[in-house]
């Protein structure tokens, strides 16, 4: 039986499988197979799945799944730590190019392996009810409470996400506490996932922007997750309109390993 080579990466505790895919070995990958790989009983276990592709104009192409097989929009963390994959591979550059479900990005590496991603432009942050609706690569539905870290987000965030409005399609449910002008807690329910993350990285930054603090111009929001902190930094440019904008924090490997 072949086996697979893997890698083991997280960002701020979402935790992501990585193949490299550059001589296209892995392009038979079904369903079932990233399912079982993401299995934290089973399987390796994971948030998702990422493959490392060539892709000409750009330094690589980044291909992801969720944890339930599916191929899925883009994934914040997970980009931030393919572009760290890509470094620990040899793939080395003063700023990276790659694309991505939801288009081309930039990234940076420095020398404390904090990986800054730069996120697409948000045009439109929709009310729904007096929450949030915005798209950062992923649809995410962003609610404001007191006292996050006693609220029930998986009974909550399970409630929005099939809910009527959303249930097709599913959405990413944030729940987000503001500590101060320039600091968030967020906790968010993953679609694909199915559960709580201990980090979204197009949730964060959804949440984020959200909760601006300058009517205008430059923000830079530090935001705490159950698996670390992060920081958003962004120009809000426009009554719902943003640029600019970069998701930054650290993203290590955990290890490799071969699997039948």
């Amino acid at each position: 039986m072949a086996k697979m080579n893997f890698h083991k990466y997280q960002g701020t505790g979402n935790d992501f499988i990585i193949l490299d895919n550059r001589n296209w070995s892995y392009t038979a990958l079904t369903l079932e197979r990233v399912k079982f790989l993401c299995d934290r009983r089973f399987g390796i276990g994971a948030d998702g799945l990422m493959l490392l592709n060539t892709k000409a104009g750009y330094d690589f192409e980044m291909k992801y799944y969720n944890s339930d097989g599916r191929e899925s929009s883009m994934c914040g963390n997970g980009g931030r730590c393919l572009v760290k994959f890509a470094y620990d591979l040899g793939i080395r550059k003063s700023e990276y190019h790659f694309l991505a479900a939801d288009g081309p990005h930039q990234a940076e590496i420095d020398d404390k392996n904090i990986v800054s991603l730069k996120m697409k432009n948000v045009e439109n942050i929709r009310d729904h009810h007096g929450d949030f609706i915005l798209d950062t690569g992923s649809p995410h539905y962003v609610k404001l409470v007191a006292d996050v870290m006693d609220y029930d987000v998986y009974h909550k965030g399970m409630d929005i996400r099939y809910s009527s409005d959303f249930a097709k399609e599913g959405i990413n449910v944030n729940f987000v506490e503001q500590k101060r002008p320039d600091e968030i807690i967020v906790r968010t329910y993953e679609r694909g996932v199915e559960d709580e993350t201990l980090s979204c990285g197009t949730g964060v930054t959804a949440s984020a922007l959200a909760c601006y603090h300058n009517e205008m111009g430059y923000n830079d929001v530090r935001v705490i997750t159950k698996g670390g902190k992060l920081t958003v930094k962004y120009d809000r440019v426009g009554e719902n309109y943003f640029e600019n904008i970069w998701l930054c924090g650290p993203a290590l490997k955990v290890f490799e390993g071969t699997i039948d």
